[in-house]
């Protein structure tokens, strides 16, 4: 079926004004089959039906629009954590500010020198996951990265890693637009843990495919920087494997666009995936989660677990889905998503589904809006604390749930302290 004149000329504007990375080697044919898949779909519309919430035009455009840059004034994030640090700027590898690219028992290497060569452990797996998770739902901001993405990091871990790897994005052109493509191999028995951090650019097109591989684990902790004007769309791709963990946390303050999709597909028996999400907004601020777990062996677990706080028009969407394969026995999923609206302004549209063709299995879904209980407030307000004070102490409690989901305790406490150290400023 031929794509809408629409489509296609807004797909071969966006195609005109990229070029395509000079590489000769493993990663070409990928590049080649996303490009030919990208034609063939064209990028989204507002009319496509996991579109309908957010509108795509600031993220398909053939320009990136100017984003002013913002200083933090504040110590870096996971600045107490010991971590191997790997420097983007504006989507450019900075070699002086990272880390030397070497960690017991984890291979790590930029894909802009590695795809030079002819044979490489990432080349079955660059492209073939998004390629995957483009059914039923296409994800064409995923392919055109695919296709155009001209750095990023390899990271194979073959052990337990005694520290995280983490990427850092600084922003300091304000037309900057970046796109990054991560490939992560978990061997067996191996865990690493990822930490993300930071704007990236004026406008940041990020995709991650990982692959965690019988009884390995990943753990992933994503803060979006703050550069108000920023806009971004990010993708993860995951494959689990038998009795391995997949968890995933983003923390979301600020953004005029922002676009976090997440797919997971659960192949092996006894394998868990958590993602989880907290999202503060304030005025022209658009937040989309869109998440896609397919469970397709015996007795896995998934959670979902959203959190948005919005206030003065700010707008937050959530689309989650659990499919449970016929062979997926015994599984358990779970989803809520819930938003917090501050005044009348905000919004929050979600769209949850299950999709279960398995008979012994506990899935369940739940989604709410509303606004701050005046009970508890008033509770609050009862033993003389301020009532901007409250409500940033029932604002921190509500967005609890989806933190807990952060294994290392450490870094969630630092995150609820910054978060709060966010709300006060807001206030005055």
């Amino acid at each position: 079926m031929a794509l809408p004149q629409q489509k296609t000329d807004l797909t071969e504007a966006r195609i005109a004004a990229l070029a395509l990375p000079e590489v000769a080697g493993w990663s070409e044919p990928a590049r080649k089959d996303a490009l030919a898949r990208l034609r063939a779909t064209g990028l989204p519309h507002r009319r496509d039906e996991y579109w309908r919430y957010t509108r795509p035009e600031s993220l398909t455009s053939p320009e990136a629009e100017k984003a002013a840059i913002f200083d933090a004034e504040e110590a870096p994030l996971f600045d107490g954590q010991a971590q191997l640090k790997i420097v983007f700027v504006d989507g450019v590898f900075d070699a002086e500010a990272s880390d030397d690219l070497e960690l017991a028992g984890i291979e790590i290497e930029r894909l802009e020198t590695a795809a030079q060569s002819d044979i490489h452990w990432a080349r079955g797996l660059y492209g073939s996951l998004e390629t995957a998770g483009q059914t039923p739902v296409a994800r064409p901001l995923a392919t055109l990265n695919t296709a155009y993405a001209s750095d990023g990091v390899l990271i194979r871990a073959t052990g337990k890693a005694d520290r995280p790897v983490s990427l850092i994005y600084q922003h300091r052109d304000e037309t900057a637009d970046a796109m990054l493509h991560h490939v992560v191999r978990i061997e067996e028995g191996a865990a690493l843990t990822l930490l993300e951090n930071g704007p990236g650019a004026a406008r940041f097109n990020t995709v991650m495919e990982v692959e965690v591989a019988d009884n390995a684990a990943f753990h992933h902790i994503r803060i979006q920087g703050r550069d108000h004007e920023r806009r971004a769309a990010t993708h993860a791709f995951a494959r689990l494997g038998t009795e391995s963990v997949f968890k995933s946390f983003t923390l979301t303050v600020n953004g005029v666009m922002t676009r976090n999709e997440c797919v997971i597909e659960l192949t092996g028996d006894d394998a868990q995936a958590h993602v989880a999400g907290a999202a503060v907004g304030d005025g022209d601020f658009h937040h989309d989660d869109t998440v896609f777990i397919t469970h397709d062996a015996l007795n896995c677990e998934s959670r979902q677990v959203f959190k948005k706080v919005l206030r003065n028009g700010a707008t937050g969407v959530f689309q989650g889905k659990i499919l449970v394969k016929a062979d997926a026995q015994k599984t358990d999923g779970y989803q809520i998503s819930q938003a917090l609206l501050l005044d009348d302004d905000s919004q929050f549209l979600a769209k949850p589904e299950l999709e279960i063709y398995a008979d012994d299995v506990a899935c369940s879904h739940g989604s709410t809006t509303g606004a701050i209980d005046e009970t508890a407030l008033f509770y609050l307000r009862s033993r003389g604390v301020p009532l901007a004070e409250a409500q940033d102490l029932m604002v921190l409690s509500f967005l609890a749930e989806a933190l807990e989901e952060i294994d290392d305790k450490e870094i969630a406490a630092d995150l609820t302290t910054r978060l709060a150290a966010w709300l006060a400023r807001r206030r005055s």
